[in-house]
């Protein structure tokens, strides 16, 4: 029988090489298991941005760094609250270090549970990546699951709890799941790294010494707001200049367009699928298990992908291409009615040269809230930044900072009209085309990549 986990620390600390923190160490038994885990290899190959690689080509890092990387600032943080703030001294307003290697599991599986292109094949197969991770750690048919189950019969449920923001210990979920926990602060500092963005940095070491428990959850020194409010400022202009990116989103329409292609002709003839794209198959039908997604990662995709571009559907083909070699759609920002008049008339001009509107077209809006804080009229809402005072009282982030203030409940949107870029080619221009016409009455319509409505 297996020796059993709870108090199993490895003779001599391993280490894994990071470019964000430098050393990852790995004290535990468990966590050295747990990364050797199939489920958690297989997020080596699964990219942390997907489709940003096509804009920022250093972006090539992996859900499997990512995973590491959480669990390293999540270790931390429970180095600093047993030194500083043990329960032993502070009673129930401390930490408790008996919940550091449940803290340590969820941190490490958090996104075990992502698929290729995750959001994106979300989207389109309706899988939920974090339902998907509650279930590799309670299955037992995964190794996650035999290797959790070692440490007692009901962790696996515990560490699924505090994915689920169930687990009863609010400073456990709020480490992995909150508006500044291990997991934002490591993917904005590991994308601004591999993205070559600047913007994205911010003062991770000042922020963990600032970090204080309480009884219902965690909080900041009033000294160290000014690295809280940096960490919301870098947050905010990666959103703006990295995850909203237009390229980007370019290629996202593109990939969910030949999803939902290949969906399409799957229905048509479900026999030619079985022989080239098979583990897609149980996708299509809408009947998968767990083994299934599993199987699924980046690669096998692209490998599809490649195949797909020499099957006698043009559409199908056109936009593997288009994936693989990066023909991203061109886009326009607009506001108003996605209906309007404006943009139906250009779907039919788009149509006129050729293309299929419902492929080579697309409304795509980004958003997300820099901010946000407790409001008694939302049914739902993010957990609040908490300031802890001198005494000892808190207050919540905006009412103490003028720039959080400002940022605090504004939505950002990014809304745009997808396109293919050929509509709007000044190289086309070049040579005498039949739809010469109706190209120039289309660009007529883009000025300072915005759409200018009623021009009928």
């Amino acid at each position: 029988m297996p020796t059993p986990y709870k108090h199993q620390i490895l003779p001599i600390e391993k280490v894994f090489r990071d470019p964000v923190h430098n050393y990852i160490h790995v004290q535990h038994q468990v966590i050295l298991d747990l990364i050797n885990s199939a489920e958690v290899q297989r997020l080596r190959r699964i990219k942390q941005l997907g489709t940003s690689s096509f804009t920022f080509h250093g972006a090539e890092h992996s859900r499997f760094a990512h995973s590491l990387g959480v669990y390293e600032i999540t270790r931390r943080i429970c180095d600093i609250f047993q030194r500083n703030y043990s329960a032993e001294y502070l009673g129930e307003e401390g930490w408790d270090d008996n919940e550091r290697l449940v803290a340590l599991c969820a941190a490490l599986l958090h996104d075990v549970g992502h698929g290729p292109y995750s959001h994106t094949f979300e989207h389109i197969f309706k899988t939920d990546h974090e339902a998907i991770t509650v279930e590799i750690i309670t299955s037992p048919e995964t190794e996650v699951f035999q290797i959790l189950n070692r440490v007692s019969a009901d962790f696996p449920d515990k560490v699924a709890n505090v994915i689920k923001k169930t687990y009863p210990n609010p400073q456990v979920v709020q480490m992995i799941s909150s508006q500044i926990d291990a997991d934002r602060m490591d993917y904005l500092l590991r994308d601004a790294y591999f993205t070559g963005t600047e913007y994205g940095t911010f003062d991770l070491t000042r922020i963990l010494r600032v970090i204080r428990p309480y009884k219902n959850g965690l909080a900041f020194a009033m000294n160290g707001m000014h690295a809280v409010e940096d960490y919301i400022v870098s947050r905010y202009q990666m959103y703006v200049q990295v995850y909203f990116h237009p390229v980007s989103r370019g290629m996202e329409v593109i990939l969910d367009h030949l999803l939902n292609r290949a969906k399409e002709l799957y229905e048509e003839a479900p026999e030619d699928y079985q022989l080239h794209s098979q583990l897609l198959v149980p996708f299509f039908k809408g009947n998968y298990s767990l083994q299934d997604y599993l199987k699924l990662d980046d690669g096998v995709l692209n490998t599809y992908f490649t195949q797909w571009t020499s099957l006698p559907d043009p559409i199908l083909t056109d936009l593997a291409n288009r994936f693989l070699i990066r023909r991203p759609l061109k886009s326009a920002t607009f506001s108003g009615n996605r209906d309007s008049v404006t943009i139906r008339h250009l779907k039919a001009l788009i149509e006129k040269v050729g293309y299929n509107p419902q492929y080579y077209t697309a409304i795509n809006s980004s958003y997300d809230l820099p901010y946000d804080f407790y409001r008694p009229e939302k049914h739902s809402h993010r957990t609040q930044i908490e300031i802890m005072q001198k005494d000892g009282t808190l207050v919540e982030l905006s009412k103490v900072s003028h720039l959080v203030a400002a940022l605090a409940g504004q939505t950002q949107i990014d809304e745009r009209f997808f396109f293919p870029k050929e509509m709007i080619d000044p190289k086309r221009q070049q040579h005498f085309d039949l739809f010469d016409d109706t190209y120039r009455e289309f660009a007529a319509y883009i000025h300072n990549g915005a759409l200018v409505e009623g021009k009928q």
